[in-house]
């Protein structure tokens, strides 16, 4: 027994000729049965759009449309008397899907014996027109490192697709934007005990955006804010500070604050948040330095050692490195003052004798520096910044979304001895400060 089939044809661009979107659309009519259920299914909204559209195209959504009128008109009979509502035709309308929005022909209902403004709903049409997550379904589309520029490409070949213009995309992103750098840049901390503030800067394209992520008692991790500018200036640096502090990261305890090296930096944490806290210098950035100022052949001997010291004790750790410099003071003298810059702040993990669990993730800034490298796959495209502003929006979004993959530190058990030590250097010099006032 042979089967018939209907056979449909793409043009050259892909795309299916009306003639042949026609017959689909015949077909879905003629066999609509199989579509009841999810007239209902969209109607009360318990149908994703999205879902639909890819079985079948915009001819099931326009079948589904049909359906939805013969729920409240009954079949098509020219001539049928006795309806109170009745068909008038079609006329261009507009689906909102998860990522675009998509051009249909929507038919059109009136009440019996009613003039103008007696236009009734088409419920399936209405159900679908919920456009407030549009903007922020389009921001994860971005996220994931499509620029506007391709976006169109991205979603989908269907030609009458509206609302997914390079223009368009970007005027949504920026409000999507907006709302994001918003919502980072609001949200309080009063409740949550921050052991550990990371800071650390990153460059998109000459623009400058510092980044601060705390840790809580329980290691999970935090995106305390973002600012514009260089971790180099100082004033930028104190704003970040103390606008954490307005949002209830307050002076109250003690912290460690893990930072690139930048003297401002901690010169702004001594300012805002006082000089009792330990500061660690990231470890990475300083055999990064250090190098700058060494030739070839002895970079790989030199790192060695200083990762080597940093696995010992403070005092014996501090000391093979004081005898490198000097090693190194007569030929290299740069490479010396480099090493030797900020020594004791590269041990401070060490000093304060915490388990090895936990010196790996807090001695240098890798934990805000592997976030770094989310936000750049996901803004990689964007080929013109034009203004800081444009720069935050984008940070803030790729920070958000990246964010969702937030694991709890390394070693994070361990966190209790940090916590220890913090509470009890602060007791005993609140009580040394107490005594001098006394």
């Amino acid at each position: 027994m042979k089967r018939s089939y209907q056979i449909v044809r793409k043009n050259g661009r892909g795309k299916l000729s009306r003639s042949d979107e026609h017959q689909v659309r015949i077909f879905f009519t003629e066999n609509g049965q199989a579509l009841l259920p999810l007239v209902g299914l969209i109607e009360q909204s318990k149908l994703a759009v999205d879902d639909l559209i890819e079985v079948a195209g915009r001819s099931v959504i326009e079948t589904v449309l049909r359906m939805s009128v013969e729920n409240l008109t009954g079949p098509s009979h020219p001539g049928k008397e006795g309806r109170e509502v009745l068909r008038h035709g079609s006329q261009p309308g507009v689906v909102s899907l998860s990522n675009r929005r998509l051009r249909v022909s929507k038919p059109r209902l009136r009440r019996k014996g009613v003039g103008r403004g007696g236009e009734v709903e088409v419920p399936a049409y209405a159900a679908m027109q919920d456009d407030g997550a549009l903007g922020e379904r389009m921001l994860s589309i971005l996220m994931k490192g499509v620029s506007t520029r391709n976006y169109e490409g991205v979603i989908g070949e269907m030609a009458d697709s509206v609302g997914v213009g390079k223009s368009s995309v970007s005027r949504r992103f920026v409000e999507a934007g907006k709302v994001e750098l918003t919502r980072l840049l609001e949200r309080r901390f009063d409740d949550v005990d921050l052991l550990i503030i990371y800071l650390d800067g990153q460059e998109f394209a000459g623009h400058h955006v510092i980044a601060a992520v705390g840790v809580d008692a329980a290691g999970c991790k935090h995106v305390l804010g973002l600012y514009a500018g260089a971790t180099e200036n100082g004033t930028v640096v104190k704003a970040l500070l103390t606008d954490l502090v307005e949002r209830g990261v307050r002076p109250g305890r003690k912290r460690l604050f893990v930072i690139d090296g930048s003297k401002a930096l901690r010169q702004a944490i001594d300012a805002v948040y006082g000089s009792q806290n330990p500061v660690q210098r990231c470890r990475i950035h300083k055999v990064r330095n250090v190098m700058d100022h060494l030739p070839e052949e002895l970079k790989d001997q030199v790192k060695n050692v200083m990762r080597a010291a940093y696995r010992l004790d403070a005092g014996e750790g501090m000391k093979k490195l004081k005898n490198q410099a000097k090693w190194l003071e007569d030929e290299y003298p740069s490479a010396a003052a480099s090493l030797l810059e900020g020594l004791e702040e590269t041990f401070t993990v060490n000093r304060l004798g915490l388990p090895p669990t936990l010196r790996r993730c807090l001695c240098t800034t890798n934990l805000i520096e592997s976030p770094h490298s989310g936000v750049r796959m996901r803004t990689r495209r964007v080929s013109r910044w034009r203004d800081e502003e444009m720069v935050l929006y984008w940070a803030a979004s790729a920070w958000s979304d990246t964010q969702k993959s937030f694991r709890r530190i390394q070693g994070y058990q361990d966190l209790w001895v940090l916590k220890s030590v913090l509470d009890k250097d602060f007791t005993e010099d609140r009580v040394v400060q107490e005594r001098k006032v006394g």
